[in-house]
């Protein structure tokens, strides 16, 4: 009995540390959840933290392998999300409420900028720095698109009249020709997008004139959701969105580290130099000063609210089915 003692005890050992090893080994070999992150538009500066946060592994640490896909609008993308062809879905969280308010399944899980983007801009080289230069300019505009809707009380808060102001109509690409050609001085656009996009065409810096440092500001840019999601599969929203929460921080720590992951991945996504000028410019649109010391994505509900009364007043939201802040976004699945 003796001599069978140190291998019966080898052996006990030997199978202890099998089960011991055996949940760490089942864990690293789980699945990751496949989700698909559609975002609102062909790639630029914005979406680089999510090209980041995949680079950095945060999905994956999260057990989660992230396919992102462009967009073609933020329409688009929030019909995709409600069809549940896509997971999640980065977008204007506007244009989601809208449709949430007439019964689309969708709720925002975080609003990255909550400082409007939209913005009034032209050559540096104008000149045109506050709104009181923009008196006697030409400016292009997208008639019935959000920053058009938001340009009348723009001009209000600033004491401009609308005949102060010459207009000149058409689409997003006809806005940057009539700038660059001088058919026009300024046009309506996003400050990390449409001023990018300028600057890569014609190689002049260009200042922007943000409707927000006007106190018109509406909360932009954020994760949406289905709301089954939010029901069935908790915790993998709450994974999604520990990652994407991490890889904002490190965007903003490193606004050139993010470009550089997104470049990696889609070569063809833009000029890097530019694209870290817009990147730096997305960063800026985090935080309002209630939410300084908060981490990205936490809006502070009131901005929401101030949001609602801006969609209701301008943005042709029925009044009826205006609702509150917390039928439209949820904190809930926010890292503290």
């Amino acid at each position: 009995m003796k001599k069978l003692l140190p291998s019966m005890l080898a052996l006990a050992v030997t199978a202890l540390a099998t089960f011991a090893i055996a949940p760490a080994h089942a864990q690293a070999d789980k699945p990751r959840d496949k989700v698909t992150l559609m975002l609102n538009w062909y790639l630029y500066s914005e979406h680089a933290p999510f090209f980041l946060g995949r680079e950095k592994g945060f999905y994956a640490d999260e057990g989660i392998d992230l396919e992102i896909q462009e967009g073609r609008g933020s329409a688009v993308t929030a019909q995709a999300v409600a069809a549940k062809s896509a997971t999640f879905g980065y977008i204007d969280v506007t244009t989601m409420i809208k449709a949430a308010a007439k019964g689309a399944p969708l709720k925002s899980t975080g609003v990255l900028f909550q400082v409007s983007p939209m913005s009034v801009m032209g050559f540096t080289e104008k000149n045109i720095k506050t709104p009181k230069d923009i008196v006697g300019k030409t400016v292009a505009v997208t008639p019935g698109d959000s920053m058009s809707q938001m340009w009348p009380l723009f001009l209000k808060a600033n004491n401009i009249t609308a005949d102060q102001v010459k207009i000149v109509s058409g689409d997003a690409q006809t806005k940057l020709n009539a700038v660059t050609n001088g058919q026009a001085d300024l046009l309506l656009g996003y400050v990390m997008d449409q001023a990018i996009k300028l600057q890569d065409a014609t190689g002049k810096p260009v200042t922007p004139i943000r409707f927000a440092d006007s106190g018109v500001n509406q909360i932009s840019s954020g994760i949406i959701a289905n709301k089954n999601l939010l029901t069935e599969n908790p915790d993998l929203v709450k994974r999604f969105m520990r990652a994407s929460t991490k890889a904002a921080e490190a965007a903003e720590k490193s606004p050139e580290a993010a470009v550089d992951a997104m470049l990696k991945a889609n070569p063809k996504a833009g000029v890097r130099d530019t694209l870290i000028v817009g990147m730096k410019q997305s960063t800026a649109l985090y935080h309002t000063k209630e939410t300084a010391n908060q981490r990205p994505f936490r809006v502070a509900m009131k901005n929401v609210n101030d949001s609602l009364d801006l969609l209701v007043q301008y943005g042709g939201m029925d009044a009826s089915t205006r609702g509150k802040p917390e039928d439209y976004v949820t904190l809930d699945f926010l890292p503290n």
